[in-house]
This record gives structure tokens, C-alpha cells and sequence, in this order.
């Protein structure tokens, strides 16, 4: 089957009876524009969301039928979490975190990124007393910039960069 776009959101409906079969997706695969997956209950899924700056998100909608629909789940990770002190506390550390080119999600007044070893002990020395925790990662920060290097998580520019001047 071949889903070009979301149909609307569980969190937008009255419950009901229909069948629910969950599309299980990582929290980097969310911004994929096309990808192969196949749901819970083995349907062969085949997605193009082509238009600029469209994402999946918890609970979206990709088919829907008289008896059943396929809904986005996405898996929890491994997160460094920060739950800032004040307004500026919040402000100095999504900058700097930002300014690594690394997603930040907001969530529950608190900061998420997904783990790295390296940032996380950068974060403890910097003062910033992080967490890690098993969440799903939601609500992604909307910068100008779209997050890159995310072939694998735990790979990120910032990462390469620690692993090569450890390695000197």
C-alpha cells in the first residue's frame, strides 16, 4: 500500500471500534520523506510524504478502512533528559545543545535529546545535571535548520568529533 499522506490523528476522533494496527517508527524515522515499513500486523507499507516540512507524529492516521486503521507509534530510546531551572537555563541550554546541530524536544518542561555519551558527560561537566531515561522523543523543537547526521543514533557530528580528538 502506498500512503502519500496523513489522514488526521487519533487524538482528533470519538473512540470506536475499529481494529487498531500500530506502524512502529523510531523517532528519526519520523521526518523520513520515503520509506518502506511494514505494521504490527504485517501490511506492507510503502510512504511518500513529499510535501515541504511534513512529519510524522504520535498517533497520525495512514489508512483508514470500515474495520481497521494503521496508526504511527513511535518507539521510545535512550534520552538525556534536562529539566531546566529557570527561563534562561532553558534558553543556554537548547542553544547550546543547537548550536551542536542536534534535535531538541520539549517536552513536560523538560529538554530531551536522544542519548550520546559524549554530550551527555558534556552536559555533567557544563554543570546541567542530565538524566538518561527511556522516552519517546515527540515533540521535536522547529529550527530553520532540519537535524542531520542521523544515519544511526549516537552518530552525530558532535559525537565524530569527540571520538576523533579522543583518538589524537
Amino acid at each position: 500500500m502506498i500512503v502519500q499522506e496523513v489522514i488526521g490523528n487519533v487524538s482528533n476522533i470519538a473512540a470506536d471500534n475499529k481494529k487498531v494496527d500500530l506502524l512502529q517508527i523510531e523517532w528519526f524515522e519520523s521526518a523520513k520523506k520515503i520509506q518502506r515499513k511494514r505494521s504490527d500486523e504485517g501490511m506492507d507499507l510503502a510512504i511518500k510524504i513529499l510535501r515541504e516540512g511534513q512529519r510524522l507524529h504520535e498517533g497520525d492516521i495512514l489508512f483508514e478502512d470500515a474495520t481497521k486503521r494503521i496508526v504511527v507509534s513511535i518507539k521510545p530510546c535512550d534520552a538525556i533528559v534536562i529539566q531546566p531551572q529557570s527561563l534562561l537555563e532553558m534558553g543556554t541550554v537548547c542553544y547550546e545543545i543547537g548550536n551542536k546541530h542536534l534535535p531538541i524536544f520539549i517536552q513536560d518542561d523538560q529538554v530531551l535529546i536522544p542519548f550520546e555519551d559524549p554530550l551527555y558527560k558534556w552536559l555533567e561537566a557544563a554543570g546541567y545535571k542530565p538524566k538518561k531515561a527511556y522516552r519517546q522523543l515527540l515533540n521535536l523543537l522547529k529550527a530553520n535548520v532540519s537535524p542531520h547526521g542521523h544515519e544511526e543514533p549516537g552518530n552525530s557530528l558532535f559525537t565524530r568529533i569527540i571520538n576523533l580528538a579522543a583518538k589524537a
